[in-house]
């Protein structure tokens, strides 16, 4: 029987990797594209992303302090609503809050970049589907940082391994990725 992780695999094999040329957020020119958001907006694929990434927190004794997930809009929507479903059912987990940092800070209503039941002091994981050079996570711990969140780690579903690690960890933070582009055999 597989387990969660190698069924998210397999998901993310059939559904969303693309062959071709492409030009990534980082700018950089690609001969694969890895929409991830074909397999978190996927029914399963949610299940097993939530899943997967509370395992991998876990594994790494990160979990029992973590107080929300957050990550850039759009592509860690998904995947943040995922944790915090998830983390109701998972074993050793107290619920997690979802947070979802804007691009840009909200000019009307409450003038927030980041949405959600988050506030200063807690503990955070920053989301992310797929990283190239994690620019956008590191966007989307800067915002957490500047409203006295502490992220503990950023998260990538997808290492592309082309600098998020090296980036993010200069930053002064803990990366983790589910899966790299070699264990995708890409």
């Amino acid at each position: 029987m597989n387990t969660p992780k190698e069924e998210l695999r397999q998901l993310v094999m059939d559904l969303a990797v693309k062959r071709g040329e492409f030009i990534l957020a980082s700018g950089r020119k690609s001969s694969y594209y890895i929409d991830a958001r074909l397999v978190t907006l996927h029914p399963q694929g949610a299940h097993l992303v939530g899943r997967v990434i509370l395992q991998e927190l876990s594994r790494a004794g990160l979990l029992s302090e973590l107080d929300a997930v957050a990550g850039m809009t759009l592509g860690a929507d998904p995947m943040v609503t995922a944790v915090a479903m998830e983390s109701r059912q998972f074993e050793g987990a107290k619920p997690v809050f979802a947070a979802i940092v804007r691009k840009e800070t909200k000019d009307h209503g409450t003038g927030r970049k980041v949405e959600g039941p988050i506030s200063a002091g807690m503990k955070v994981a920053v989301l992310e589907d797929t990283s190239t050079t994690g620019g956008s996570a590191l966007k989307a711990a800067g915002a957490l940082k500047e409203m006295d969140c502490e992220v503990g780690v950023i998260v990538s579903l997808i290492d592309r391994l082309e600098g998020a690690r090296e980036n993010i960890e200069k930053a002064g933070f803990k990366f983790m990725s589910v899966f790299t582009i070699k264990e995708l055999g890409l």
